[in-house]
């Protein structure tokens, strides 16, 4: 038996039909725990839930609202995380759109408890999300700032998320009674466990 430990495997990056296929299972699964949420009148975090908000308190257009929230963050996945990153995120944001749209023609909630809602919701998200990150891929804003955050200072991205979701859904207490967001806020927990647990420097990361 020598001493020398033994060699780190190389690193395999994924292929294109993984990334694919990944990120087709990934944006399924979000879209799964947003109907969750919706159903039982659950709010989100992430830039989505602060265009809401902001939407709600001004009356501005949510599309454009939204829009111009991302830009920094698109800006700063070309820059410090690369261009397949980007593109990948652009794509798996257009899917995501698709599949909310079309969601209620195949799946249809007559009644859903909050506290199972923001749980059950929370974890599929979170999966969601582990699915993408590990192919490096996000649904921009908040998450891009995460893996970048993770990436440059070794922040676990499940930690980072968290905390700016549940900032962003407490500032609901301004429009919506405190239950709801008290439930919402379970709900950002369980997502983001699933990726502080899950998504840390040196396990299972891929390369660029």
């Amino acid at each position: 038996m020598t001493s020398t430990a033994a060699a780190a495997p190389a690193m395999v990056p994924h292929s294109r039909t993984e990334d694919a296929m990944a990120l087709f299972t990934g944006v399924l699964l979000i879209s799964v725990g947003i109907a969750f949420f919706t159903s039982a009148g659950l709010l989100t975090g992430g830039t989505a839930g602060l265009a809401f908000l902001l939407h709600y308190a001004t009356g501005w257009s949510f599309g454009k609202v939204f829009f111009a929230l991302n830009l920094p963050f698109y800006w700063l996945a070309w820059r410090k995380l690369g261009r397949a990153f980007t593109f990948k995120t652009f794509a798996a944001v257009l899917l995501l759109s698709v599949l909310t749209d079309l969601q209620s023609q195949f799946l249809q909630i007559a009644q859903l408890q909050p506290l199972y809602a923001a749980v059950a919701g929370g974890l599929i998200t979170g999966t969601g999300f582990l699915v993408l990150f590990r192919h490096r891929c996000s649904l921009g804003g908040v998450g891009i700032l995460a893996l970048y955050l993770q990436d440059r200072y070794g922040w676990r991205a499940g930690k980072v998320q968290m905390a700016v979701d549940c900032c962003i859904v407490a500032l609901a207490l301004f429009t919506v009674e405190p239950l709801r967001v008290a439930w919402s806020i379970v709900g950002a927990v369980a997502l983001n466990l699933v990726l502080a647990m899950n998504h840390r420097p040196g396990r299972y990361m891929t390369a660029m």
